[in-house]
């Protein structure tokens, strides 16, 4: 509806929506991974040559399970130690656990050679590194602490550490269907839990319960974790693009803005949803009819594209797409932030869709990536619409994975 915002009467249902997936699929998927790691593998390893490495040091929780099947839990590589960080080499894949973990990465990660560590790995490098032959080592050098990377460096002064960006990040960025599969899902249960909470929303309710009920809707029907900390934002509260929730009343005539995602089997999905609470002042409809024209805009650029057959656009060229809707017309300011950006394993990954999105490189096909232009006006009330879109250009494919209405919808009144 575009003339009026949509009332109780045709509000989205939970029942709209896919339910959680079955058992059974949680170990088809597992089964798939585990299916898929070797050619994860071979596509790490085949960048050794060209940058003359023997192996590759990595730390980030989301690599190790997409390399290793070793997963920790959301926060969880903070007193985790070195345990999961892995090293891989020529021929064999090292996973470092201490006791805490040595039964769950023989569990996880069986393919894999388990070494054990504790809070000790600079003692441990040269026999670390010795044992799978490696001389030249390639580290994720943007997040080992500085600390650490001369620490490895004194400890084996034959072993030279060599930086490297993006490797893992550039394949991950092309998802598997089976990856898709379970981004899918995990909007489901997003889109599902904000049906049921919408009767729920009136004036008087603060923002931090309708955060921690949208919290309990998602975690009993689906999740297994959030993919972040819920926003739930009021009033001129929504005009910061990540606030936090506040123990603060919301009241008839704000908007009322939500930006949350649920985790299904280790993979996130991302949404955000503009409610207006009783009757919405004809300003704030507008601006809400304008982002949804700049959201339209950017993914009707990658329609096109997919339908000619076309290269797929530059990250930089669907922001200037979305963005250039807002500037045109003029009546307020463009979001700050970028349009949106790829998710999976971790919230924020590769592609990325902004003006400092690389200005030559076409988006990777298949992939999913967020759409989440935005209006902020300071002081007053903010309007962020974000879907997650998945394409494919050799089927010629966009699907909308988040299903929840992106139409205006009235709550409270």
């Amino acid at each position: 509806m575009t003339a009026r915002a949509r009332g109780a009467s045709s509000w989205p249902s939970p029942a709209d929506f896919a339910g959680p997936p079955p058992p059974a699929q949680l170990a088809e998927w597992e089964a798939l991974d585990r299916v898929a790691r070797p050619a994860r593998l071979r596509r790490l390893r085949a960048r050794f040559g060209e940058a003359g490495v023997d192996a590759y040091f990595g730390v980030r929780p989301e690599h190790m399970r997409y390399l290793t099947g070793f997963r920790l839990g959301s926060g969880e590589d903070k007193v985790a130690g070195q345990s999961g960080q892995f090293l891989v080499g020529g021929e064999e894949v090292v996973v470092l656990a201490d006791s805490r973990y040595t039964i769950q990465a023989g569990r996880e990660a069986p393919e894999s050679r388990l070494f054990e560590v504790y809070h000790d790995l600079p003692s441990r490098w040269t026999e670390l590194v010795a044992s799978v032959g490696a001389r030249r080592v390639a580290v994720e050098a943007a997040f080992v602490p500085h600390s650490v990377w001369r620490a490895l460096e004194s400890a084996a002064a034959e072993v030279e550490l060599v930086p490297v960006e993006g490797w893992v990040e550039a394949d991950r960025a092309t998802k598997e269907p089976a990856e898709l599969e379970r981004i899918g899902a995990a909007c489901a249960v997003a889109d599902r839990a904000l049906a049921a909470l919408l009767p729920r929303i009136r004036p008087g309710a603060t923002e931090l319960e309708l955060a921690m009920a949208l919290e309990w809707e998602m975690r009993t029907s689906g999740a297994e974790a959030l993919a972040f900390d819920v926003a739930c934002l009021s009033g001129a509260q929504a005009a910061l693009p990540h606030g936090a929730p506040r123990d603060q009343p919301i009241a008839a005539g704000e908007v009322l803005l939500f930006d949350f995602g649920a985790q299904v089997a280790g993979y996130r999905s991302d949404m955000t949803r503009t409610l207006f609470v009783g009757e919405p002042a004809e300003r704030d409809l507008d601006v809400y009819r304008l982002v949804a024209r700049s959201q339209r805009a950017a993914i009707q650029l990658l329609e096109a594209r997919l339908a000619e057959g076309a290269a797929l656009p530059t990250g930089r060229e669907a922001d200037a797409a979305a963005r250039s809707v807002i500037d045109e017309d003029g009546r307020w300011p463009a979001y700050g932030h970028g349009l949106g950006h790829g998710i999976g394993l971790a919230t924020h990954e590769a592609p990325s869709l902004g003006r400092s999105a690389a200005a030559v490189a076409e988006l990777p096909s298949r992939t999913v990536f967020s759409v989440e232009p935005g209006i902020y006006l300071e002081g007053e009330m903010g309007v962020r619409i974000e879907d997650l879109v998945a394409i494919d250009a050799t089927a010629g494919r966009l699907e909308r994975l988040t299903r929840f209405p992106s139409t205006p919808i009235v709550v409270g009144r």
